[in-house]
């Protein structure tokens, strides 16, 4: 029996271990980014707000004006089985949609690609290790470069233009961060390499609404938040107004809510996790229990 154990991926109907999943080189997806994909958690053998991620995939398909020959029903089996198969009780999932290769010789018309869906899945990605998200993290906010215009690239769409990201990336590690943020052109905070970024005023929660992704978890962090009484406020965030935050924590599937303890030079909640992001932290796996929220894995 073939060991799916470290990952398995679904390309063309099979499903194969995921050190031996491919695309060809020419295809648009690897040539020119052209990819729209979304990643959904399974968490203890059950897939946490699976229609809310198909639901955002299938916008961006909509967007990216892409035809794949799969439609929703088709995708969510797919994910099934492949997760199923792969027998990963906590799994990062991703779904993907590229533009494909193009069959006409110079053709540099998107349309004639031929769009194409494939799967992975991989065990349970952290974006920060759970260790150090424990006792709050470090965010280097990028000075080099800033986040892609949303009227260049669609940030609600998810997509690989990461040129941005990894460019912030290598200035936060240089400097001893473990991750980045960045800003727009006007100042503003945004998001960084897979979360979105909250700052907590008192009982108040500001998150950017714009130059964003808005992510599934981050909606879950505003649903958490909103069941506790707090306020919510989605829209910009000067920087020079999120510099007075009590506190400050990223969301994201890979982990949660994420505490910030230093942000540059700057210290938050004295050096340690605060009490909002603490709070909403144990509420997020509390939430991924939900049998509401939870769509259980038909493993064999």
């Amino acid at each position: 029996m073939t060991d799916l154990s470290k990952g398995a991926a679904w390309i063309n109907g099979r499903i194969i271990p995921i050190a031996d999943a491919s695309i060809p080189v020419t295809d648009w997806g690897v040539t020119h980014s052209d990819i729209g994909y979304d990643v959904v958690p399974v968490w203890k053998g059950a897939f946490f707000r699976l229609e809310d991620y198909l639901d955002r995939f299938m916008a961006s398909l909509k967007a990216l004006r892409m035809e794949i020959p799969q439609d929703r029903s088709a995708i969510r089996t797919a994910l099934a089985e492949m997760v199923a198969a792969s027998g990963l009780q906590n799994a990062y999932v991703a779904m993907v949609a590229a533009r494909g290769r193009n069959p006409v010789p110079g053709s540099r018309d998107p349309r004639d690609c031929d769009n194409h869906f494939y799967a992975w899945c991989v065990p349970y990605v952290h974006i920060v290790k759970p260790e150090i998200a424990q006792t709050g993290t470090s965010v280097w906010i990028a000075k080099t470069v800033r986040r892609i215009p949303q009227d260049s690239v669609n940030p609600r769409v998810k997509n690989y233009h990461w040129g941005d990201f990894t460019s912030g990336l290598f200035e936060a590690k240089d400097r001893g961060f473990e991750t980045t943020m960045l800003l727009d052109h006007d100042g503003n905070v945004t998001e960084g390499p897979g979360f979105n970024v909250f700052a907590v005023f008192g009982d108040r929660i500001v998150t950017s609404d714009h130059g964003v992704l808005h992510g599934i978890t981050r909606q879950t962090v505003l649903d958490m938040a909103a069941a506790r009484g707090m306020g919510i406020e989605t829209r910009a965030l000067p920087l020079e107004e999120f510099w007075q935050a009590d506190e400050v924590f990223l969301s994201s599937s890979g982990g949660g809510v994420i505490p910030v303890t230093k942000v540059d030079d700057r210290h938050f909640s004295n050096g340690a996790p605060g009490p909002v992001a603490r709070h909403l932290r144990a509420d997020y796996f509390e939430w991924l229990d939900r049998d509401a929220l939870c769509t259980p894995v038909p493993y064999p």
